[in-house]
């Protein structure tokens, strides 16, 4: 499976969040490494949408997309998440 950065899912980020999110930065829950959101590595291969932390490799996000509709089923590997950039 091929990883992809986080900028591979920014339109994806802005369908779930309704903000531009990749400059946003995120802290892992597992290890408390803090990133922008650009820089988190991306699985799309799955049935879903696998974000995982670059420094640990732990699950951060999951998204899915059903009924055309983009979903974040889970968000529980990040600690925190805060929009630095331009909305």
């Amino acid at each position: 499976m091929d990883a992809l950065d986080g900028n591979a899912i920014g339109g994806m980020l802005i369908d779930v969040f309704g903000a531009e999110m990749t400059t946003a930065s995120s802290t892992c829950a597992a290890c408390g490494a803090l990133r922008p959101m650009a820089e988190l590595v991306v699985y799309r291969q799955a049935p879903g949408t696998v974000v995982r932390c670059r420094t640990c490799g732990s699950v951060l996000m999951v998204f899915i997309k059903a009924h055309g509709v983009t979903c974040a089923v889970d968000l529980s590997g990040l600690a925190s998440m805060n929009r630095t950039g331009p909305s």
